[in-house]
C-alpha cells in the first residue's frame, strides 16, 4: 500500500469516528439566511443532526443582499474585521469549487472596480495598492483605455481609482439556491416557524415554537439578526444591535448609444455599488438607514452619488426598487461571534459583510460548538 492511499484510508476513518461521534448531537440553528444556512453547509460535514427554523425564509435581508464582496479591496488591515475577511479571502474559492458541484450556475464574478472623482480619494487608494504590490490591485488613472466605456457611459464625470483582481460578487439568489441544494443532499431539516422562547433544561435547551411546538436540542446558534435579540437576555450579555435599511433601484433604459454591457460587470462609483444585469439593465445600491421602513428621501443617494448625472439616470427609469433590513451591533465591532452559555452561540449582526464573511464565521461556529459538546 503507498503513502498516499494509506493517508486517504487514515483520513476517511478518522473523519467516520467523528461523525459518529457527533451524529447524535442534535443542533438547531436559528436562521435561514445566508449565515444560517453557511453554518449548516460546514457543520453538516461532522455529521450532526442539524435543524434549521425560519418562518421567513424567502423573505429575509439575504434576499435583498446585493452580494458584492470586498475583502483585498479594504483598506483597514489589521483588527478582527481584517482577519476575517482574509480568512474569508482565502476561503471562498474553496468553497466555490465545493458548491459548484450542486450547482455549476454559481460563479464569484470578478473583478471589482472602485472609482472616485475625489482627488484626495484616489491619492489614499494610490498609496494603499502601492502598500500592498502582492494582492492582485491595479491602478487606473484618468486617462486609462480602461476608463473610456465607463467615461461615455458617465459623460462629464472624471474617474480615476484601482481594479482588485480578487473581489467581486456572488449572486445571493444563486448562492442561497444552491446552499438549499448541498443542504437537501447532507440531510438537514428545515423547518418552517418561528422560535419564541429559549430555555435550558437538564443541559439541553428547550426551543418553544409559535406553533406550540417543542424541540430539544444540545447546541443552539442564533442567526436571525434582530430576532435574536427577544430569545435572550439583553442585560445579562448586554448585546445591542440596530437596524440598517438598505434601499436598491434597477435601471431600465433603452437608446441607441445605451448598453451597460459596455461597462464592467461589478462598479464601485463614490461608495455606491452598481451592478451590470443586462445591455438595458443596471443595478444601483445601496443606502444606509437606521430604520425599520424606507424613506423616499434616501432614493435620492442613488442619483446623486456623480456630479454629472447622465440622462438615463433618473427616477423615471425605476423598474424595479427593493430594500433590506439588516443588523449593526452598538459599542463594539461587526459580526458578533459570542459563546452566550454553554450550547448556545451567537453569529449576528454582520451589518453588509454576510456574504464575504460566511466562510470564515462558519469556520469560527464550527469550532466554537466542539468546545460545546
Amino acid at each position: 500500500m503507498n503513502v498516499f492511499k494509506f493517508f486517504i484510508i487514515t483520513y476517511n476513518t478518522l473523519m467516520n469516528n467523528v461523525k459518529d461521534k457527533f451524529n447524535n448531537i442534535r443542533i438547531i440553528i436559528v436562521g435561514s439566511g445566508i449565515i444560517g444556512k453557511s453554518n449548516a453547509f460546514e457543520l453538516s460535514k461532522y455529521g450532526f443532526n442539524i435543524t434549521i427554523i425560519d418562518q421567513n425564509e424567502m423573505h429575509n435581508s439575504s434576499n435583498a443582499a446585493l452580494g458584492i464582496l470586498m475583502g483585498k479591496i479594504y483598506q483597514k488591515r489589521k483588527g478582527r474585521s481584517w482577519m476575517l475577511r482574509k480568512k474569508s479571502s482565502e476561503l471562498w474559492p474553496k468553497w466555490i469549487n465545493i458548491l459548484q458541484r450542486y450547482n455549476p450556475k454559481l460563479k464569484f464574478e470578478k473583478p471589482l472596480f472602485k472609482l472616485t472623482s475625489d482627488l484626495e480619494k484616489f491619492k489614499r487608494l494610490t498609496t494603499f495598492v502601492n502598500n500592498y504590490p502582492s494582492d492582485e490591485l491595479e491602478i487606473i488613472e484618468a486617462n486609462s483605455n480602461i476608463l473610456s466605456h465607463i467615461n461615455k457611459t458617465f459623460k462629464g464625470n472624471k474617474f480615476q481609482g484601482i481594479i482588485s483582481h480578487q473581489d467581486g460578487r456572488i449572486n445571493p439568489r444563486i448562492l442561497l439556491e444552491t446552499l438549499n441544494t448541498a443542504l437537501q443532499t447532507k440531510n438537514v431539516k428545515t423547518i418552517n416557524n418561528k422560535v419564541i422562547q429559549i430555555e435550558k433544561k437538564l443541559q439541553k435547551w428547550n426551543l418553544k415554537l409559535k406553533s406550540g411546538e417543542i424541540l430539544t436540542s444540545e447546541i443552539v446558534i442564533l442567526c436571525n439578526s434582530l430576532d435574536s435579540l427577544k430569545l435572550f437576555n439583553k442585560d445579562i450579555h448586554r448585546i445591542k444591535l440596530k437596524p440598517v435599511l438598505g434601499q436598491a433601484i434597477e435601471i431600465f433604459h433603452e437608446g441607441e448609444n445605451s448598453n451597460f454591457l459596455s461597462l464592467p460587470k461589478l462598479l464601485n462609483i463614490n461608495d455606491k455599488n452598481l451592478i451590470t444585469i443586462s445591455k438595458e439593465k443596471i443595478i444601483i445600491g445601496s443606502t444606509d438607514e437606521y430604520s425599520f421602513k424606507p424613506d423616499e428621501f434616501y432614493i435620492n443617494e442613488l442619483f446623486d452619488f456623480i456630479k454629472h448625472k447622465p440622462n438615463w439616470l433618473n427616477k423615471k427609469n425605476i423598474s424595479r426598487r427593493w430594500f433590506g433590513i439588516r443588523s449593526r451591533p452598538e459599542g463594539e465591532p461587526s459580526p458578533l461571534l459570542k459563546p452566550l452559555e454553554r450550547g448556545l452561540i451567537l453569529c449576528s449582526g454582520f451589518y453588509k459583510n454576510g456574504i464575504l464573511l460566511a466562510p470564515a464565521c462558519s469556520d469560527w461556529v464550527s469550532e466554537e460548538v466542539k468546545k460545546h459538546i
